[in-house]
């Protein structure tokens, strides 16, 4: 991806992932990456999270799952982090842990969550996504995405 640095290469060419918010203004720019898509779509979440919380030490009060209908790659991105935003809004919840899997070609998700009042606040919770720029697709160490997020 655009920005990556040598260590990010480096863990990529290995198959690790990760994310990273980058310059954005007055919005969250979230970027990820991972040797499959469906782990490219946790670690979106994660990066998500983690521009507004602090979930360090944080245990899971539940695990919620949801299936995501199968759509196009940048369909599936935008309605998983809607979900996220969502169950923020109306049930107080953090993801803490995300797992995805394919299944029948929809998208699988079990989220590891805790309440909004457990965790430390540490930025301006996300209101919404945005499509302009976003995209997820496959590169030349496994997938990478990348996603505005209007908080």
């Amino acid at each position: 991806m655009v920005g990556d640095t040598d260590d990010d290469i480096q863990t990529r060419r290995e198959g690790g992932s990760g994310h990273r918010a980058v310059p954005h203004t007055a919005d969250i720019r979230i970027e990820a990456w991972a040797p499959s898509r469906e782990r490219c779509l946790a670690e979106a979440v994660l990066g998500m999270v983690e521009c507004f919380a602090d979930v360090s030490g944080v245990r899971p009060t539940a695990v919620d799952r949801l299936r995501l209908a199968e759509a196009a790659d940048d369909d599936l991105l935008a309605a998983l982090l809607d979900e996220v935003i969502f169950r923020l809004e109306v049930y107080g919840q953090v993801p803490l842990d995300v797992e995805t899997d394919e299944a029948d070609g929809d998208l699988d998700v079990r989220l590891a969550v805790a309440g909004l009042t457990d965790v430390e606040i540490t930025g301006a919770v996300p209101k919404a996504v945005a499509w302009n720029e976003l995209h997820i697709g496959p590169d030349p160490y496994g997938w990478s995405c990348a996603v505005t997020i209007d908080a």
